[in-house]
């Protein structure tokens, strides 16, 4: 229930079940039942429990009377008059609108209620007002009801007319508790343990269980609110829970909670196409408008402009000026797919959309919090409870990681990477995985002692396969940077580890090796060595498994000098047209991609070996056709270098390809939040 701290929501009415009002007996005998079973069920709702306990019950009592009085009215079987119908659907609305209230404030986080409580208090009254409004004008004379009917609806008139706003001076005191709390936290007073076991009984959350689903309640409206002032105050309930859920109950049990399974990647994902960059057809993480209005990702067209292009990719048109606009609207709906679909914007940017400077309550939570798990992670005999609520914390946001970082986590995680329990492994490495996703973060771990060997080890001999595939990841978002992409493929350890994990792992896991691969393997001397371990075999072995990140690795391996070595793969150009005929859009336009570099460097020989492969020009034409523009452009530069080869000229030039080729950047592929 996303109430703001100055606005009391507004409700959207649902359909009514009612005839045509030309129809009046069966619109009199929907109308009725629809009033009586909707004040049936409401009848039957129990008051909400820890706060707003006496508003709801107000609510509830007043239409059990009327669920009295529409019992009778079901049975008269009498014709109605137009004004008593309008009355009645009016009266139906009503009754719709309370059962959404009492629900959503079911639904919703408990202390956000608390804080919003004389909003919700006045939803409340505001719907007994509109109750009394319509008993006012109803027609109660022309039903021949029974005198207790009548007696009932005298004093229900009487009840609505004389009843008040309030809030219940228990529900207010708690909230002043709450809001004390948080008000100390602003001159680092640390909160009484014995206090917040009171405020959280009182309200009900009374194990670490009941904690979390809160935390993940308040999370959701903290999405929902769009005014800043709303954002703070959630950040710092959410501060306050999870302080409260740490010291309270102790570091969580190490079996993985649902929340931590893993994300699916944005490979998985149907992204929708306006939400893809024109020029990688990847997800947008900054998109930003032309001067011809098309919108492309920032990095994209940085890329294209700086490549010496003067035109809009899309259109053709010349670029009057190369000013970029961002398109915030399109981000924050790229934002809101992000979290339908469960995979975390963050990535994409540290603090995501809408993202702002944190309040100082959440900050100093999350320093009380960290300090007080870096204290038990040096005093506990079994370390692996604490390491996995340094892991669920690090995946939380971007203050959490630098909090962890700056308390000198890092080393300490590093000692449990050789663990002999891989419940303890795998946490360690996945902690490291999500503190590597601030940037900051990236420079401590490359430069504390054993962290870089110690992922590395991981990755070749983990003790399981998520082990192995969340520390690919880890050097995967590593590699972001571009000095450590360099450092990281000149360690053959890297280098086989990956392709290892790429020709053997599970899906999962060799999806993480393919897309790190393929980010190390922007750097042109990586790709010899990953040639040399055996990369080119690995991709083609997955191409029906995994089309999309294996094409592109064999994408960037011809684009930077491994053209022999996917020439010499037998049978990986017959491949590669297969995935323009059966893999989906980004897939076809990559092996499309890959072809013409390989026909453009590789000659007639390799045009002659792309023309024996079946069906080839129908496959051409079709993506012509119906593929997009990308894939449309690189299938005609096909086709023209099969005509030439037909027509027997061997003669090769690059101006055949006249649109440069840009690689799927790895960081839109993959998600590495765990």
């Amino acid at each position: 229930m996303a109430v703001t701290l100055e606005v009391t929501p507004t409700r959207k009415r649902r359909p009514l079940v009612v005839g045509h009002l030309d129809s009046p007996n069966i619109s009199d005998t929907k109308l009725f039942r629809s009033l009586f079973f909707a004040s049936q069920e409401l009848s039957h709702m129990q008051p909400l429990r820890f706060i707003l306990r006496r508003n709801s019950q107000s609510i509830i009592r007043k239409v059990k009377v009327l669920a009295a009085v529409f019992d009778e009215l079901l049975r008269s079987h009498m014709v109605y008059s137009q004004s008593a119908q309008l009355c009645f659907e009016e009266m139906n609305i009503v009754m719709q609108r309370m059962k959404t209230l009492i629900e959503d404030c079911t639904r919703s986080s408990k202390l956000w209620l608390l804080l919003q409580i004389e909003n919700v208090s006045f939803s409340f009254h505001e719907l007994v007002t509109d109750l009394s409004t319509v008993l006012d004008i109803l027609p109660v004379n022309d039903f021949n009801l029974s005198e207790d009917a009548e007696d009932l609806i005298v004093l229900l008139k009487k009840q609505c007319s004389d009843s008040i706003q309030f809030v219940d001076p228990r529900d207010d005191d708690l909230r002043r508790k709450v809001t004390d709390t948080i008000d100390g936290i602003k001159h680092q007073i640390v909160p009484d343990q014995s206090k917040l076991i009171g405020i959280f009984t009182d309200l009900g959350l009374l194990d670490s269980a009941s904690l979390i689903e809160e935390i993940q309640r308040l999370e959701d409206e903290t999405h929902d609110q769009i005014d800043e002032r709303s954002r703070i105050a959630a950040a710092s309930l959410i501060g306050l829970v999870r302080y409260a859920n740490c010291v309270l109950y102790g570091p969580s049990t190490p079996s993985p909670h649902p929340d931590f399974r893993r994300h699916k990647s944005l490979s998985e994902a149907n992204i929708p196409a306006d939400f893809r960059c024109p020029i990688t057809l990847e997800l947008m993480r900054d998109p930003v408008v032309v001067s011809t209005g098309q919108t492309y990702d920032r990095e994209s067209i940085d890329l294209w402009i700086k490549s010496g292009h003067n035109t809009c990719p899309k259109t053709g048109q010349v670029l009057k000026h190369t000013n970029l606009i961002p398109n915030s609207a399109l981000k924050n709906l790229i934002v809101m797919w992000c979290r339908d679909q469960k995979i975390p914007f963050e990535i994409y940017g540290d603090g995501g959309v809408g993202s702002s400077t944190p309040c100082t309550e959440a900050v100093e939570f999350t320093r009380m919090m960290v300090s007080f798990l870096i204290d038990k992670l040096i005093s506990v005999a079994e370390p692996n409870a604490v390491v996995f609520e340094l892991r669920a914390l690090a995946k939380s946001d971007s203050v959490a990681r630098a909090c962890i970082a700056e308390a000198g986590a890092i080393p300490k995680l590093v000692r449990y990477l050789g663990s002999d329990s891989p419940s303890l492994q795998i946490n360690a490495v996945t902690a490291i995985l999500n503190l590597s996703i601030l940037e900051q973060n990236k420079t401590r771990i490359m430069e504390t002692d054993g962290a870089l060997n110690g992922v590395i080890e991981v990755l070749r001999s983990g003790a399981t396969w998520e082990a192995k595939a969340n520390a690919a990841a880890t050097l995967f978002s590593l590699a972001s940077i571009s000095t450590y992409k360099r450092r990281l493929g000149r360690k053959v350890r890297v280098v086989s580890g990956l392709v290892d994990l790429a020709k053997q792992g599970p899906t999962s896991s060799k999806r993480d090796a393919f897309v790190a691969i393929l980010n190390l393997a922007a750097e042109r001397e990586n790709v010899g060595r990953f040639v040399e371990a055996g990369v080119v075999q690995a991709a083609g072995d997955a191409f029906r498994e995994l089309p999309e990140e294996a094409v592109s690795v064999v994408e960037a391996i011809v684009r930077k000098g491994g053209l022999m070595a996917v020439s010499a793969a037998f049978g990986l150009i017959r491949q590669l047209g297969e995935m323009m005929r059966e893999g989906g859009d980004t897939t076809k336009e990559s092996a499309a991609a890959t072809l013409v570099t390989m026909c453009r460097k590789g000659g007639s020989e390799l045009v002659a070996e792309m023309a024996a492969i079946p069906g080839i020009e129908r496959v051409i034409w079709e993506m012509i056709g119906t593929g997009t523009a990308r894939g449309g452009r690189k299938a005609a530069s096909l086709m023209r270098y099969l005509r030439r080869w037909a027509a027997g000229d061997t003669h090769e030039t690059a101006a055949t390809e006249t649109q440069s080729i840009v690689v799927p950047t790895p960081s839109r592929i993959f998600n590495p939040v765990l």
